[in-house]
């Protein structure tokens, strides 16, 4: 099962039948006094449900972080896409090409958002003004001044690894904003996993129908293992513990936004942080492997 990237999907707002909805403006409000400021570089992690209803649903919160941001700054999100035929990627590879022979190949400019997530992430895809990434696996949508310089010439094969947009949030200065996100959905981390120095980290191989010049083709994709891990780990999610162990640190900020617990963090110090966690915790394990 793949690791979820951002939040569990959700395509309708809860009913509070007592209290208005959010504007805006309000959030707006909120995400000042969390620390967001005009040209910021954000990347965002937000669940619609747990932010509450805003007036303009999915729009008026993206209306929120483009005022927040203003003309200066940029929005970015990971995308990926709804991908019907993935149960294809956990057969023997010398099978999966005859099985997306019929499969809807991906369209980097029509293929909607992986509901896994989030609407928000679909919204923020067809808003007028968003670029996308040509990548069925690793799509990333980015709006605003620098949207173009983090979407630059993504790499196909390791997109979370040297080259993406994600090492570029970082050599930016961006910044991570969680808005009611769960624990294990802080895409960065991704980098941390492609900058720990540990051998023998898990990789997968997976295969996509896309669209090509002149008709479909089935193309292969090569990566870190993001939907298990680079290594086995029992119990919870390794994101989760890295981030509930950094936001012990203090260095985060914190704060609700509508209804949203919520964390503004910086981007390059979180992945530190986690590259540092994930020596202190993988490579013992690696050690006892090669005993």
């Amino acid at each position: 099962m793949r690791r979820p990237v951002l939040y569990a999907p959700t395509t309708t707002l809860p009913m509070y039948p007592t209290t208005p909805p959010k504007s805006p403006t309000d959030l707006v409000r909120d995400l000042r006094q969390l620390g967001v400021r005009a040209g910021n570089t954000l990347m965002i992690h937000a669940s619609l449900r747990i932010i509450g209803a805003v007036e303009g649903g999915a729009r008026g919160v993206l209306d929120a972080l483009d005022e927040a941001v203003g003309k200066t700054g940029t929005l970015m999100m990971v995308l990926g896409a709804r991908d019907d035929w993935a149960w294809v990627n956990e057969l023997p590879e010398h099978e999966r090409a005859a099985h997306l022979e019929n499969a809807e190949p991906f369209d980097s400019l029509r293929t909607p958002a992986d509901p896994d997530v989030g609407y928000l992430a679909e919204a923020l895809r067809q808003r007028p003004g968003t670029i996308v990434t040509d990548h069925p696996e690793g799509r990333f949508g980015a709006r605003g001044a620098r949207a173009a310089e983090l979407l630059r010439d993504p790499p196909w094969h390791d997109y979370f690894g040297p080259g993406s947009p994600l090492e570029k949030l970082c050599e930016l200065g961006g910044r991570v904003l969680r808005l009611g996100a769960d624990f294990n959905t802080t895409t960065v981390l991704h980098w941390a996993e492609y900058l720990v120095d540990l051998p023998d980290k898990r990789r997968v191989r997976r295969h996509r129908r896309i669209v090509g010049i002149s008709a479909p083709e089935i193309r292969h994709v090569d990566c870190l293992d993001d939907s298990d891990g680079i290594v086995v780990w029992p119990g919870e999610d390794y994101f989760a513990l890295i981030l509930r162990e950094y936001l012990d640190t203090g260095r985060a900020r914190q704060g609700t936004v509508g209804r949203a617990r919520s964390e503004l963090l910086e981007a390059a110090d979180l992945v530190s942080f986690g590259v540092a966690w994930m020596n202190n915790h993988f490579a013992p394990q690696a050690s006892t492997r090669r005993m």
